[in-house]
This record gives C-alpha cells, structure tokens and sequence, in this order.
C-alpha cells in the first residue's frame, strides 16, 4: 500500500467508554473533506507494516478535528495496537473518505422519518448525521436506536442529548432509545429484528414503519445488519438502489 496515500496526523484526545470500547480524536488536515456518514481509512505502524482499517468518521463534517469510536478485538492485528493510543501518537490517514451511508442517497421516499438503527460502534456514522442541520431540516421524526449488550457499554448518551440539543433546537420529533440485550429488566432488551417482527420497537417509539415514508439505516454488527434488513423487508420494505427505496446499510470493503 503506498504510503503516499497518507497524510501523518497527530491523537488529540482519548476516551474509555468500556475495557472494550474506546474513542479517540485527532487532527483533521484541511484537505479531508467528508460527508456525514462516510468512512476513513486509518493506518497504524506496527512493526514495518502499516496496518489500515475502516472506521467510520463520528464528527460533524464541520468540526475542526475528527473523532472515531472502536471496539478492542481481542488479538486483532489493529485494535491490539489502536488500544494503547496517547495523546501525541501519530496516525496514517488515507487522504479521501470513503462510503454511501449518507442521507444524500435517499431520492424516494421523500425525507420524512429516519430510522438509525446501530449496534456497538456502528453508532459512529449516525452521530456525524445528527451534527448536520441538514438532517434536523429534513426530517419531521428521528429516531436513533442504539442496542448493546450491557449497559457499561451504551456510550455517547450525554452527547446524544446534547447534540440534539444544539443540532435539533426546537425539533420535536428526536426519540434515542437504547436497548440493552443482557438486561432482561431494561424496557427493550431482545435484538433488532426480533423488537421489529413483534413490534415492540415502534410501540415505544410512538411511529411506525412505513415503505412509504420511511428512511432506514443499519450499521453494527454484520449478522444484525443482515437479520434486520430481512425484517424490514418482511414488513415491505426496500433495498435503496438508485436512489429509491427504504433501506440503507455500509459495506466498508
């Protein structure tokens, strides 16, 4: 891979949500322009090697640094390393963003209610979407979902609120509801899918489902990405092709 793809960029910040989770911030060169919801490619030296993941972009496209969120994966080449991150520790960033998650892709159904269904660190595209006025001007009913497994592990709640109180002034129509699947006694605590088929999702969300309106993205953890997409289509639902359609989900490769 050609280094001079890269630009060497420095850690500005780190933050411990969870022994298994991390966010870390760092310096944005003027040349990196993104939209809210595409992702960046970021390397770390280990050894000889540069070592590249994807990660989604958590900031507004207008903040002056970015921001990304990551999970630890136990002996994995990239987040063994990512891990131990201090303030000053270079970076490689791959000078262009990358992906389709973005609000821009949707043509028909016309923006009415956006959906953001996220598992564990697939939350990071929708915080970059709920820091664009855009997405506030748009839709009428936002919903973010955020399901983990422990409640240890439900990060960004304070900043939820707080951007939906910055971003979606006077908006009326924002619900956050986290679901924490190991916690039989949190209101909602089955899968994604599974809270689709019976219902229960749009029952304490006061909305419903439409194909006729609705915009939905997923992004987590393949094996949710995969089972909620098919329940959605059970519900008549669309794959977004071309620009039409209901369903919207990230391929990072």
């Amino acid at each position: 891979m050609s280094i001079e793809k890269f630009s060497v960029e420095r850690v500005l910040s780190v933050h411990r949500w969870a022994t298994n989770l991390f966010s870390f911030t760092m310096t944005r060169p003027a040349h990196f322009k993104f939209t809210a919801g595409q992702f960046a490619r970021i390397g770390l030296k280990v050894g000889d090697d540069l070592v590249v993941r994807a990660y989604s972009v958590v900031s507004s496209p207008f903040d002056e640094t970015l921001e990304f969120f990551s999970i630890v994966v136990p002996n994995g080449a990239f987040t063994s390393n990512l891990q131990h991150l201090k303030v000053d520790d270079e970076l490689y960033l791959e000078k262009i963003p990358y992906g389709f998650l973005t609000l821009a892709r949707y043509q028909l159904p016309l923006p009415q209610d956006l959906w953001l269904l996220a598992t564990g660190t697939g939350l990071a595209p929708f915080l970059s979407m709920l820091q664009d006025f855009a997405t506030w001007q748009n839709y009428s009913q936002i919903n973010l979902v955020y399901s983990v497994r422990t409640a240890s592990e439900l990060a960004y709640v304070d900043r939820i609120h707080e951007i939906a109180a910055s971003f979606g002034e006077g908006h009326t129509g924002f619900k956050f509801i986290p679901v924490i699947t190991r916690d039989p006694h949190a209101e909602l605590h089955e899968r994604l899918p599974v809270l689709i088929e019976n219902g229960e999702l749009e029952k304490v969300i006061g909305y419903s489902l439409n194909p006729a309106t609705s915009h939905v993205m997923l992004c987590g953890n393949p094996q949710m990405v995969e089972d909620t997409k098919e329940a959605l289509k059970r519900r008549g639902l669309s794959m977004n092709r071309r620009g039409e359609g209901n369903i919207a989900v990230e391929n990072y490769w």
